[in-house]
């Protein structure tokens, strides 16, 4: 008997069947400052000679060209590291400034993504805002909702402070949100301001670890028309002996990231552990042949190295998350659902894909798809 995964959903006027959701459409957006060749020169310039050539070898090997901010760099040899003096030398701001910012420009973003989806503001029933580079009150959703002029009753919910699987998380509740209800409309937005977050220092891993992020926003449509992807089969896994592997912490002077190198071991060990887990494991007991499409967050290029290891995938089987990290870093949450713009806007016929997330824990969330 074929399952309901592979067959697809019964009609939903069918008695004692839930609809499918279905990922419908993605709008991405970012700003227009392309930051990455003036950090790497900022830092280098910062650091003693050895230190500098290890850190220009690892950013030649990090496998991104183009990361963007809300901030334009400055000019060379520069004593800030943006063009009107926000990150000056000596003189970073603290949180609170930092916040004020993230205010202003992370709505903005993310309307710019909305603007891109092009969504009747009327049809939208479920407002999902999810970010965890800032936080506002009245939040992002209530600042969406009023721009957009969505209606007064506009169910609205905030994702906040899980770090980059994140999208996985929204994305869930806006399964289960239409699953419930077949007549439900979520725009699902995820805006990231991770270049906010720039700490003045010359710590190696520190500034290693800044180098992969980067700023952007994206909006999604999930409903149960069958168009675009069909979402199925959310699951979640916490990685054993890893809780301080990846954190994402606030200080005085913004939000201190602390990535560690072990992260790629931990994630290719898990994931080997998961193919050989059976139904509980990752790939629900499947081998990673029976998939041909894979989403996976572009966290780093190790990253991705070590889920193309941890799952024996072949050659070429995470090329698209590799361009999206080459032309746009790591934007945290909102990098999966560039991945998945990107396979939408492919065309490809995808009978089983496989997308997944990891981030603060360290655990891993991942989703099952196909085309519709």
């Amino acid at each position: 008997m074929a399952t309901e995964y592979e067959a697809g959903a019964a009609p939903a006027e069918e008695p004692g069947v839930r609809p499918l959701a279905y990922l419908n459409a993605v709008g991405t957006a970012n700003p227009p400052h392309d930051i990455h060749g003036a950090y790497v020169d900022l830092i280098a310039a910062r650091l003693e000679p050895r230190q500098e050539k290890l850190f220009r070898r690892m950013a030649g090997r990090a496998g991104i060209s183009h990361r963007y901010s809300i901030f334009s760099p400055a000019e060379a040899n520069g004593s800030a590291a943006d063009a009107e003096g926000f990150f000056a030398h000596g003189a970073y701001p603290g949180t609170g400034r930092r916040m004020a910012r993230y205010e202003t420009e992370a709505p903005a973003l993310a309307l710019q993504a909305i603007a891109r989806l092009d969504p009747d503001p009327a049809s939208i029933t479920h407002l999902i805002v999810c970010s965890c580079t800032g936080f506002t009150a009245p939040g992002l959703d209530q600042r969406i909702a009023a721009a957009m002029g969505l209606r007064a009753d506009v169910e609205r919910t905030v994702v906040g402070f899980m770090g980059c699987y994140a999208a996985v998380n929204s994305l869930r509740l806006a399964n289960h949100i239409v699953r419930s209800d077949a007549d439900a409309r979520v725009l699902v937005v995820n805006v990231e301001l991770c270049s906010l977050h720039f700490q003045d220092t010359s710590d190696l891993d520190t500034t290693l670890s800044s180098m992969l992020f980067a700023d952007g926003a994206t909006a999604a449509l999930v409903t149960a028309q069958p168009q675009g992807f069909a979402l199925r089969d959310f699951r979640s896994s916490a990685i054993a002996q890893s809780e301080e592997a990846i954190t994402w912490r606030i200080g005085d002077s913004g939000f201190d990231m602390h990535l560690s190198g072990e992260v790629p071991r931990h994630i290719e060990t898990a994931l080997r552990g998961s193919a050989a887990a059976g139904p509980d494991g990752l790939l629900r007991g499947e081998g990673a042949d029976a998939y041909d499409c894979w989403a996976v967050h572009a966290g780093g290029r190790t990253i991705l190295d070590a889920v193309e290891k941890g799952l024996d995938l072949s050659d070429g089987s995470l090329a698209v998350s590799r361009d999206i990290l080459d032309r746009h870093g790591n934007m945290s949450s909102a990098t999966l659902m560039f991945v998945l713009a990107r396979l939408l806007a492919d065309g490809r016929d995808i009978s089983r894909g496989m997308a997944m997330a990891f981030g603060p824990g360290l655990a891993a969330e991942s989703f099952r798809f196909r085309s519709a």
